[in-house]
């Protein structure tokens, strides 16, 4: 099958943008989109601690072959520090991503990938230190040539997302806000972690996170 390259064109956030936005927890930005945009929960972190935050590239593929992702890489401009999103149809059973291709994307500056399928040699990418979030880990590798899509709308882990996308991921999981939403629900994070610092002051005040919300008392039966 053929390897497609779509044509893009997307507004780079400055260091500043980015640099406010790696302040806020995927969970937060979450929040502010009507808790949505999250990949499911099989994404996550091969380490505790591992935060990524960066906009997307993306590259989708056929089930168990990386061929695209090699010439998504060698694609890629060095030093944006974005990140690579893989739609490999979150097949668990052959890892897409290994020690090769971390090694590869550091090379070119990339902030970090995020895999809907399997990974391996993941003592390596932990050991590196390279922010990978995946949907499995298995000793299985890839095979090439089966073809694909770069630069691409995608569908990852259930959350559609477009090259430019805010992606987000901490120990919770990823989170991606849409490019023309990330001023307002950045605004929106501030103001939501704000809210959370008051919640927290006004319970160690004594008044109950039920009393906070609003919620009713149960109402008493069986007397």
């Amino acid at each position: 099958m053929p390897l497609y390259r779509q044509a893009i064109d997307f507004q780079r956030l400055d260091e500043d943008s980015l640099a406010a936005w790696r302040e806020i927890p995927a969970a937060v930005a979450s929040d502010c989109m009507n808790r949505a945009q999250t990949m499911a929960a099989t994404m996550k972190p091969l380490a505790p601690g591992m935060r990524l935050c960066a906009q997307a590239r993306t590259v989708a593929c056929m089930v168990g072959d990386n061929g695209p992702i090699h010439a998504a890489i060698r694609l890629i401009e060095p030093g944006r520090g974005e990140a690579l999103i893989v739609a490999a149809g979150g097949y668990g059973d052959t890892a897409v991503w290994g020690g090769l291709l971390t090694q590869a994307a550091m090379a070119r500056g990339l902030a970090g990938v995020v895999v809907d399928g399997a990974v391996r040699d993941s003592a390596e990418t932990r050991a590196l230190g390279f922010p990978c979030f995946a949907a499995a880990i298995v000793p299985a590798g890839p095979h090439k040539g089966f073809g694909g899509t770069i630069d691409g709308s995608v569908s990852c882990a259930g959350c559609v997302l477009r090259p430019g996308d805010l992606v987000l991921g901490d120990d919770d999981g990823v989170a991606v806000v849409p490019l023309e939403r990330q001023a307002e629900v950045l605004a929106a994070a501030h103001q939501k972690i704000a809210q959370e610092e008051d919640a927290l002051r006004r319970l160690t005040e004594g008044e109950s996170l039920a009393d906070q919300f609003g919620l009713p008392s149960p109402t008493e039966v069986g007397s």
